[in-house]
């Protein structure tokens, strides 16, 4: 999993609350709120052509945004399984926001 982070052309994206971003985030993830009522324009500014990473708590909103995206046509579409948690629980580095 790392090693696909690495890519240049991975857009990586956390789906949770801004308040759950600032607990912990995967480095140079863009934070795009699942429930927000711009979360529809704001994924439609992602490159299409490039793959996305999604993540969330556990793996529910990252799941039910990854169908979205595949309906507005994106193609490369990859959903952390277990999402932060499991990243964390693996001992994988996280950044904190201040």
């Amino acid at each position: 999993m790392q090693t696909f982070l690495e890519l240049d052309n991975v857009q990586l994206v956390d789906v949770r609350t801004p308040a759950e971003y600032k607990t912990g985030f995967i480095a140079k993830a863009q934070n795009i709120d699942f429930y927000s009522p711009t979360f529809d324009k704001d994924v439609s500014k992602l490159d299409k052509s490039k793959p996305v990473l999604l993540y969330c708590k556990a793996g529910g909103r990252s799941a039910k945004c990854a169908q979205k995206l595949i309906s507005a046509g994106f193609v490369k579409v990859y959903d952390l399984e277990g999402g932060i948690s499991k990243w964390k629980h693996k001992g994988l580095k996280v950044n904190m926001k201040i």
